[in-house]
């Protein structure tokens, strides 16, 4: 299911706004039948004043998300289902094991994720999208908001 990547990446965009996302992380869905499953983490830039203990002082600093979502093809098209959920912060060191640590504890080993940075800039963004949307045999699902 294609689509379900960029539909989810589109409502989360709607959620957050795109300069203050530093980098993704995609990880690999999981399909069964005509149901799929797939993560997105978010690590986002945070001003200091935005945490509840102080930043460091070189901003290195990331409040941290992740957009979950399920997708199914019913006989009416593709219904896709993101949730986005804050997950806290971290320092920016600390994000790649964090990553790891979440391809290390799934139940079925379906690869690493896949990062990309964004560095808050929407052009990157769009392309990101661009590039997954190209993939899509004819008309995108319908998506709801995280």
């Amino acid at each position: 299911m294609p689509e379900a990547l960029p539909g989810t990446l589109r409502a989360l965009a709607k959620r957050l706004d795109v300069v203050t996302v530093d980098r993704l992380w995609i990880f690999p869905p999981l399909v069964r039948g005509r149901r799929e499953w797939g993560l997105v983490a978010v690590s986002c830039f945070v001003a200091p004043n935005d945490l509840e203990k102080p930043a460091a002082p070189d901003g290195d600093q990331r409040r941290l998300y992740t957009a979950s979502y399920s997708a199914e093809r019913t006989g009416k098209g593709l219904v896709i289902n993101p949730v986005l959920a804050e997950e806290g912060a971290a320092p920016l060191d600390r994000l790649p094991r964090v990553m790891d640590g979440v391809v290390r504890r799934s139940p079925d080993s379906r690869g690493d994720a896949r990062e990309v940075s964004i560095a808050g800039d929407i052009d990157t963004f769009e392309q990101l999208v661009a590039e997954l949307e190209a993939t899509l045999p004819g008309e995108a699902g319908r998506t709801g908001d995280p």
